[in-house]
């Protein structure tokens, strides 16, 4: 059963053609809302609006390198020509890359903290002159269980969502007074695209998933309720805050 949570507002979800974004896209369609879709996976991403299309959303497909301001520009440019206003902005989309410290090379540095790190950033400015305007809206920046603790690797990744951690709430606290709530979500293993090769190879020998006090990797569909949350407003006094959904993994 659906309560329309979202009817009438627009949403812009980054990363849509991802595990977490279809779910995503698809929750919010079925909520109501009017949807802007974005990926660099052009024709994956047309696939996904065409499939949410056909029931009835009314949505649109943009591409977007989150990376670059002239990109986010233009998605801007889209949202004010189809719909005039914006009322949740969804930065979902991340890379991840697992090397340490020393094994880290500078190009892939710069990369995952371009797309993880300078993206978000890059969509909350983009987007906040829509997003005051609604008076009513809401920001939710992906982070991880990884930004909140340490695992011995994935240095870049883990800095990156540190600092959307830290960039999300002193966002929230810019912007509190100004009708735009902002909020981080951190997911612990969840079995997506990105990391499905890895939990093909180790199953639930997994070292985080051992860690998870439930013992297995989570769902798309269980992270997705968590950003519709954040999304309504039935978490209208949420703000600044950090919504951790990991089976118990950071419990211990």
């Amino acid at each position: 059963m659906t309560g329309r949570r979202l009817e009438g507002k627009v949403a812009l979800i980054t990363g849509a053609t991802g595990g977490l974004g279809t779910a995503t896209a698809e929750l919010f369609a079925r909520e109501g809302a009017r949807l802007v879709l974005t990926d660099v996976a052009e024709g994956a991403l047309r696939e996904l609006a065409d499939r949410i299309g056909a029931r009835g959303a009314d949505v649109v497909a943009a591409r977007l390198d989150v990376s670059s301001a002239r990109e986010w520009d233009d998605v801007i440019a889209v949202v004010r020509d189809r719909f005039g206003s914006l009322d949740v902005l969804v930065n979902l989309a991340g890379i991840v890359d697992w090397p340490g410290i020393e094994d880290t090379r500078e190009h892939e540095w710069d990369r995952v903290i371009d797309v993880n790190q300078k993206g978000t950033w890059l969509g909350m400015r983009a987007a906040m002159p829509l997003l005051r305007a609604s008076g009513e809206a809401s920001v939710i920046n992906t982070s991880s269980v990884l930004g909140l603790v340490g695992s011995g690797a994935a240095a870049a990744y883990q800095a990156s969502k540190g600092a959307v951690r830290l960039l999300s709430k002193t966002a929230a606290v810019e912007y509190a007074r100004q009708g735009v709530r902002v909020n981080s979500l951190h997911p612990g293993v969840i079995a997506t695209p990105m990391i499905q090769d890895l939990l093909d190879e180790q199953g639930d020998q997994q070292p985080d998933i051992r860690r998870t006090p439930m013992r297995r990797a989570g769902r798309a569909e269980e992270i997705a309720p968590a950003i519709l949350f954040l999304a309504c407003g039935e978490s209208s006094f949420i703000t600044g805050a950090e919504l951790v959904v990991d089976g118990g993994l950071t419990a211990h």
